[in-house]
């Protein structure tokens, strides 16, 4: 397979897919086709996980459908009950991008690590496979952020896969606990300092890197919180490059 040599990933604050014209479908947005652009490849094989919703099999169908005009190969994969392909390994390895779906963090990642997957992803991560995902598969790849895995109100969580070194915060102007409970933490120092993004807008990093933001709202943006050294926190904000719809 055909890779970049570089490692990417591209964590998603909202805004993966969007209503389509046709009842009951969905529409995948300009966001994932920069990371499908990211591979390299003129037909990527898209590997799509929903183990965040506990694998459920209406979304996936969605997903499968929001790409059905999309010249990519689209499959899945799933734990509950059992993996449906017979080697986990080889599937994420024989991926040109893998994009996970929002849902609970928490479990997401509690999973993955009882099935060896969180050793596979760093794998194919550091061979050149684009890692994608929003909200929980944003946050995942990350040490941490906020999350609703436990109820309503939101907890810092930092059980992430840690192939990136710092924070992340997603919806960032949707859910107004969001920005609080980021900063809080950061200057707590529960939480490393990262980076957050609005609906709308997604990081992109290289290796570890963070190179820029991209967004598909003429309104979002990302953000950078880091310690402001006198106990508390500061924010910058980051623009965007916006992308064609």
């Amino acid at each position: 397979m055909s890779r970049s040599g570089q490692s990417h990933i591209l964590a998603i604050g909202g805004g993966s897919f969007r209503p389509s014209a046709r009842y009951g479908f969905i529409e995948a947005s300009a966001l994932l086709r920069y990371g499908l652009d990211l591979t390299g490849q003129d037909r990527p094989r898209l590997g799509l996980l929903a183990t965040a919703t506990g694998d459920d099999s209406e979304w996936l169908l969605k997903m499968y459908g929001a790409f059905r005009d999309w010249d990519v190969e689209v499959s899945h994969l799933t734990v509950f009950p059992m993996p449906n392909v017979e080697d986990p390994r080889e599937w994420v390895l024989s991926q040109d991008m893998i994009y996970v779906s929002g849902g609970s963090v928490a479990n997401l990642v509690a999973l993955w690590r009882l099935h060896g997957l969180d050793d596979v992803f760093e794998e194919a991560w550091r061979a050149g496979v684009v890692l994608a995902g929003q909200s929980a598969g944003a946050l995942c790849w990350h040490v941490g952020g906020n999350t609703d895995s436990f109820g309503p109100t939101l907890q810092a969580w930092a059980e992430g896969l840690a192939m990136l070194p710092y924070s992340c915060g997603v919806h960032y102007d949707s859910d107004p606990q969001r920005r609080q409970l980021l900063h809080a933490s950061v200057a707590s120092g529960e939480l490393p300092g990262g980076y957050a993004a609005d609906e709308g807008v997604a990081l992109h990093y290289v290796g570890t890197d963070f190179i820029q933001a991209v967004s598909v709202s003429p309104d979002g943006y990302a953000y950078k919180v880091e310690l402001d050294g006198a106990g508390g926190v500061k924010e910058f904000r980051i623009e965007p490059r916006l992308l064609m719809s």
